[in-house]
């Protein structure tokens, strides 16, 4: 699997409502259930128009995979971020609100990205949310539950 990333552009939310949808439907067979459960879904179309435009969401794509239908590859995940300002009187925080994959591999390559970005930024710390996936790809860095639904991971040295 060749992976490359790059910030996710307005014009990518088509596709990665595609995606999500595919992978709703693959584990809700009901469609009426799919659809309440895309209203609330983090990846919903009003929570991408204002993630996207921000420039600090990125995608992973397959380039092992390219064709004629997708020049760059299958979208094998994402995740949806924005900085925030003077949380818990630190100067920037990431804060990354989803991660969606297809692979392991695309996984932690994406939570590796936010910590990497984070740290050339000089950002503090990267807010990443709960889950055994993220979990188990950003356990080498030191995570720290700050809220039950958030881990913390410190980026600078002076923390």
């Amino acid at each position: 699997m060749s992976l490359s990333s790059r910030v996710i552009q307005i014009q990518d939310l088509d596709e990665i409502l595609s995606y999500e949808q595919k992978k709703l439907a693959e584990t809700i067979a009901d469609s009426n259930e799919a659809m309440i459960a895309a209203w609330s879904a983090k990846w919903r179309k009003e929570s991408l128009e204002h993630y996207l435009p921000l420039g600090w969401s990125f995608l992973i794509r397959d380039e092992g995979l390219k064709n004629s239908d997708n020049p760059e590859g299958p979208l094998m995940g994402y995740l949806l971020a924005q900085p925030i300002l003077f949380l818990e009187g630190q100067m920037q925080c990431l804060w990354v609100e989803h991660v969606a994959y297809s692979s392991l591999q695309a996984r932690d390559e994406l939570c590796d990205l936010a910590y990497r970005i984070s740290r050339e930024k000089h950002f503090q710390r990267v807010l990443f949310p709960n889950s055994s996936g993220v979990m188990n790809s950003i356990a080498g860095l030191k995570p720290e539950i700050w809220q039950p639904s958030v881990i913390s991971i410190k980026t600078t040295k002076a923390l």
